[in-house]
């Protein structure tokens, strides 16, 4: 790690960032800043377009879902092409955070107790802060006022609850198979459970296959699993000693899921200003249809919506056959000028 002493951003406190050093041929950037956690770092990394300078810069943050960090889902390349790469051609600066307890950020000290001992880590309230702290960064550091925010699944309630809280710094915001609210059960307790949990390869490919029906061909191929999930191991030093091999993970966004689908979604949409597109696979069975009206209902305030629906993709489409149409239609909402024909 290289301190850079002489790069102290106005927003961030101390200690000083650092950057690593594994930086890739393409240009990619890596930095570990403070988080709001006292003594614990939050990992960004940042892929900038190869646009000209003089093309004025435009910068999109990217916020992980509720089981594996942004290597494996908005940076990771299926043959040499990632969301990522897209997004840079359009013409953005990107960047994407992982959580505490994900991928490069600091672990909870609480993950080395036993699971029971703790209350879920990384509820929505915690990581709205994280992204809440990564984003004066990457404004500082850019020389912007403002960016927009792509989010996917659990990672919905974060990027949401940090747009409410500070309109003025969110361009646009695109919520990936967004988690909504669903009316309660009459009788059913909150749901509640351990600091974290272990997910498994096995768990992951039951992922791309629960919501496929049974006489469609698969969204993913076993090849195309078997080099992510490799990777995906390697997100934790201890995966592989585990029977079976698997990553140990804040249980807080499995926890927040399970609220929302009890009647407590851990933000309010009417307090998005941001015109905010919802994109979603067909078959994702996380996120059905009476759930995007719901939350495209509720995001009164939002001066912009699109509700958007795409063949074939369930609830990880960004790793899916479908992924360069979920590639496509956030780059057409985010590249929008429809934003000036709105009166404000």
């Amino acid at each position: 790690l290289q301190y850079l002493h002489d790069f102290k951003p106005r927003s961030i406190p101390e200690p000083s960032v650092e950057m690593m050093l594994d930086q890739l041929a393409d240009g990619e950037e890596h930095f570990l800043i403070p988080g709001p956690r006292p003594d614990m770092r939050l990992f960004l990394r940042f892929l900038p377009s190869k646009t000209p300078c003089s093309v004025d810069r435009r910068a999109v943050l990217y916020v992980h879902g509720a089981t594996f960090p942004s290597a494996l889902s908005v940076a990771h390349r299926f043959d040499g092409r990632s969301w990522r790469d897209a997004l840079c051609d359009a013409g953005f600066d990107v960047w994407a955070l992982d959580f505490y307890g994900f991928g490069h950020s600091d672990r909870y000290a609480e993950m080395d107790a036993p699971a029971d001992a703790n209350p879920p880590l990384c509820v929505a309230e915690d990581a709205a802060a994280q992204v809440a702290a990564a984003v004066p960064f990457i404004l500082e550091h850019q020389g912007l006022a403002s960016l927009s925010l792509i989010a996917h699944s659990w990672g919905s309630m974060a990027a949401g609850r940090f747009a409410s809280e500070r309109p003025a710094l969110v361009d646009r915001l695109v919520l990936f198979a967004p988690i909504a609210r669903r009316d309660p059960s009459r009788y059913s307790p909150r749901p509640d459970g351990p600091a974290w949990r272990v997910v498994s390869v096995e768990d992951q490919w039951a992922r791309f296959v629960e919501d496929v029906p049974p006489d469609e061909p698969p969204v993913l191929s076993p090849v195309h699993f078997k080099e992510w999930a490799r990777r995906y191991l390697d997100t934790d030093p201890q995966s592989r000693s585990r029977d079976p091999a698997g990553v140990k993970i804040p249980f807080g966004p499995f926890i927040e899921i399970l609220r929302a689908w009890h009647g407590e979604l851990a933000y309010e949409p009417a307090g998005v200003r941001a015109p905010t597109a919802i994109i979603r696979g067909a078959w994702d069975g996380l996120v059905c249809d009476a759930d995007a009206r719901w939350l495209f209902d509720a995001l009164s305030h939002s001066p912009i919506k699109r509700d958007v629906k795409i063949a074939r993709g369930a609830h990880v489409m960004h790793l899916e056959a479908m992924r360069p149409a979920l590639w496509a239609e956030s780059i057409t909402f985010l590249l929008g000028d429809d934003i000036a024909a709105v009166p404000r």
